[in-house]
């Protein structure tokens, strides 16, 4: 039997093509569930034999509130919201990612955090950023800075819940995966040079990445305050 076997998750913003895949993964392991889409209704639906669905816009504190209550045995956080924040002006595009990208993925770690210290829980909290984060690439600023600032307040929150709280929190950072944002760019041959360079053997899978999250929420991991690059070596 799965060590995840009956434990309660919750995937915030779970039901893009990451999140889909790490659904599968934990559900077939035996997790128990609680997926969040913030607009795409259709898309979380295709997912409700997984585990609960519950629609949740992470900016919103009542909104991060009612997704926690909706998984009262909580041992499992992840939150893979993001946003490219495009299409509007610099200073409404950088609010909005600060937001989104920033602040609510962290007011939710910290209240799920206070959550599972009050029952005594030890969890496991698994934070996304991106490889833009770690590496310089020109133009991402209004993305790359405010995942970057959620890396450091992960560790952090990392280093507040050590000890006998026994919270892990950690960071996934994808590369070029084949899946959710970095699709559209795919296709338009954006990230062609680093097969052409010899930089990857090839562009990351949702299954990359849904290993990387599965390990963060071993009961049993002695990993945290971590940022882990799921990227090929594109960082390197």
């Amino acid at each position: 039997m799965s060590a995840l076997a009956g434990l309660e998750i919750v995937l915030a913003g779970g039901s893009g093509g990451l999140g889909s895949a790490v659904a599968r993964l934990l559900a077939g392991e035996g997790a128990r569930l609680t997926i969040s889409y913030c607009s795409r209704a259709g898309r979380a639906a295709q997912l409700q034999d997984l585990g609960r669905i519950v629609q949740a816009d992470l900016t919103r504190g009542e909104d991060r509130r009612a997704l926690l209550d909706a998984a009262p045995g909580l041992y499992g956080l992840v939150v893979f919201a993001g946003d490219p924040a495009r299409g509007a002006g610099v200073e409404a595009a950088m609010e909005r990612s600060w937001r989104v990208n920033y602040e609510g993925p962290v007011l939710l770690a910290r209240e799920a955090a206070e959550r599972m210290k009050a029952a005594g829980t030890p969890g496991a909290i698994v934070l996304f950023s991106t490889m833009q984060a770690a590496a310089l690439f020109p133009g991402s600023t209004v993305y790359a800075g405010p995942k970057a600032a959620l890396v450091h307040a992960a560790r952090i929150l990392a280093k507040e819940c050590r000890g006998p709280a026994n919270i892990r929190v950690n960071v996934v950072s994808p590369g070029v995966t084949a899946a959710g944002m970095a699709e559209a760019s795919i296709a338009a041959g954006k990230y062609e040079r680093f097969l052409a360079e010899g930089i990857v053997a090839r562009y990351g899978q949702a299954a990359d990445v849904a290993r990387a999250v599965r390990f963060f929420l071993e009961p049993d991991n002695y990993v945290t305050g971590q940022a882990l690059a799921v990227d090929g070596g594109i960082t390197l």
